[in-house]
């Protein structure tokens, strides 16, 4: 065996790292094989029930892996659905409860508010999910807490379908919201826990691909059921008990996360699924799992010691765990706060603004969702390429399409005569400007999944993931919930141009000094690299930035070939120097 190299997690336990030769490799493999199998022949009747799989023939491991991971995160096309289908359905339902009595008319003030409860009541039900999530996550764990949501999602939409009074709709979309929360935070947790690093940041990505997707789909089953002739908005809205039965059923052919299964001590289990999910004969794969189960092992023996509340507040007493909950927290803020949600929401509102009819506004949203759906594809297939911090820059394009949305509806500002006489002015700028917002957007909230799912460490991951969520959805409630009145405030022009567009700048500022890059790490190599003090993650990344763009100050810098080839650059050794500097200060 070469010699090993001397890690430590995070609560400053120091253990190896091991390096294992072939012959050692087949060894270890056998005394896998043999502790799993006595495990396995002792297992309880409940485990044996709740952790199993359904079988399928996957080709390989990594077929099961890709497999794993797509439909997983098929599950954000159901989050994805209903946050655009009621865009489509906002029309039908003010016509419906104003013909029931409900609502006087149009202009009834009443209608104003329950319009946006009924839109804001989803991310508000959210965030109880991604509460709930925490303990569901600890107990159930990742893949049957997905399993969960797709029940809220069943039911609720059940509910939104059969909406007797605007009160059955509110809980319909509240129970709704508490699927999204619940699925939302687990997705992430999931995927990352179950498939290899090279591969960690596109599959976690293809969640917000699926978002991305189901808000087409949400767009488009407006348009397909606007012309019904009566209750189209309830098909729009029942539109997600489908498919989250495919979910539902999806999830059991799925195994459950070996990272999860080792800190409860079913270590035969998860020895099982690791081999489905890697090629145990290589000993990086062996490696890793080894590495893996050492780690989960200290980790949960570590909080055994302390007392229930001081586990849930690890994640923000603990330095290491501090920083990844404000870096995690940060661009969940800034992706959420430049008003996406908002527009998707009310996307047909913001049609209408442009003068288009109910039915043209239902149909003209697809171009939103599209240039999202569209914008995505690139970051899924690129984040491991490019990295996370190349993605994050995506903020300043954005914001150049806030700009021409918000000059856009300045010409609606001016009168209706002033409008047609510049309408192909008007309306170009409005769609080249929402176009360009959505299909940034689209990569950008790639970050907004990756980030937290693989920020902190296992001991924290349900904690961090649960406060992320809740603050995702916290935010999205605020601007979906107050977007009419922050619109009547500021105007159409204000709230996109200086609210949204001023959140979006400071964004870009904040990720370029204080955002890391992941890319390409193990989790727990991601553990060593939150050890680094804030002001040093600052001081790397400003030499980063000057080394790379020194062509700014005068002379582009040479990179010599044999340094890409093995990834042996400046920039690699500065950060390996920062977080071996990181572990003896916390020593």
């Amino acid at each position: 065996m070469s010699e090993p190299v001397t890690t430590r997690n995070e609560g400053g336990k120091e253990f190896p790292a091991v390096t294992l030769s072939p012959a050692e490799v087949e060894r270890e493999i056998e005394v896998q094989e043999q502790q799993s199998r006595q495990y396995m022949e002792n297992e309880s009747a409940y485990d044996r029930i709740a952790f199993s799989r359904i079988p399928f023939g996957a080709r390989n491991t990594r077929a099961l892996v890709i497999t794993l991971g797509t439909f997983a995160a098929f599950s954000g096309m159901l989050s994805g659905l209903d946050q655009s289908v009621i865009s489509g359905a906002l029309p039908g339902i003010r016509k419906h409860f104003i013909g029931t009595g409900e609502w006087a008319s149009m202009d009834d003030p009443k209608l104003a508010n329950d319009i946006s409860l009924i839109s804001s009541l989803m991310p508000l039900g959210a965030m109880a999910g991604a509460l709930m999530m925490m303990p569901l996550n600890h107990y159930l764990g990742r893949r049957n807490s997905i399993i969960v949501s797709c029940m809220w999602y069943s039911l609720g939409g059940g509910l939104c379908a059969g909406a007797r009074s605007v009160g059955m709709l509110f809980a319909g979309r509240f129970i709704l919201g508490i699927g999204v929360g619940i699925e939302g935070g687990c997705v992430g947790i999931y995927i990352s826990e179950c498939v290899p690093p090279e591969l960690r940041g596109n599959l976690v990505s293809i969640y917000q691909l699926m978002i991305a997707f189901g808000e087409v789909i949400g767009y488009a089953t407006g348009a397909i059921f606007f012309d019904v002739p009566s209750g189209s908005w309830r098909w729009m809205l029942g539109s997600s008990v489908l498919f989250s039965t495919i979910l539902w059923a999806g999830m059991c052919f799925l195994p459950e996360s070996p990272r999860w299964l080792v800190s409860k001590g079913k270590n035969g289990r998860a020895w099982q699924v690791w081999k489905s999910l890697r090629e145990v004969s290589e000993a990086k794969n062996l490696e890793e799992y080894l590495a893996m189960e050492i780690t989960v092992k200290n980790e949960v023996e570590r909080s055994n010691n302390v007392a229930w509340w001081q586990r849930y507040m690890e994640v923000c007493l603990i330095p290491r765990n501090r920083r990844a909950l404000i870096y995690a927290s940060a661009m969940i803020f800034f992706g959420q706060m430049t008003g996406i949600n908002a527009v998707m929401y009310n996307m047909s509102n913001l049609m209408a603004k442009m003068n288009f009819d109910d039915r043209e506004s239902v149909l003209m949203s697809m171009v939103g969702g599209g240039a999202l759906f569209l914008g995505t594809i690139p970051a899924v297939f690129t984040m491991d390429k490019f990295g996370r911090r190349v993605w994050a820059q995506n903020i300043l394009v954005f914001i150049v399409g806030l700009v021409l949305v918000g000059v856009g509806y300045l010409y609606t500002n001016k009168g209706d005569a002033f409008f047609q006489a510049n309408k192909d002015t008007a309306l170009g700028l409005f769609f080249s400007g929402m176009v360009l917002y959505m299909s940034f957007f689209g990569a950008y909230s790639c970050l907004t999944w990756v980030v937290p799912a693989e920020s902190f460490d296992f001991n924290t991951r349900s904690q961090g993931m649960a406060i992320c969520s809740t603050f995702l959805y916290l935010w999205s409630f605020i601007v979906t919930y107050n977007f009419d009145r922050m619109q009547a405030a500021m105007t159409y022009t204000g709230l996109t141009i200086g609210f949204f567009g001023g959140l979006a700048l400071l964004g870009f500022f904040y990720q370029l000094l204080f955002m890391p890059e992941t890319k390409d790490k193990t989790l727990e190599e991601i553990d060593e690299l939150f050890l680094m003090p804030t002001r040093k993650l600052v001081g790397l990344n400003l030499r980063n930035l000057v080394k790379h763009w020194r062509w700014v100050f005068g002379g582009m810098h040479p990179v010599e070939p044999r340094e890409v080839r093995t990834g042996n650059t400046a920039s690699g050794d500065a950060e390996k120097h920062e977080i071996s500097e990181a572990r003896l200060e916390t020593l």
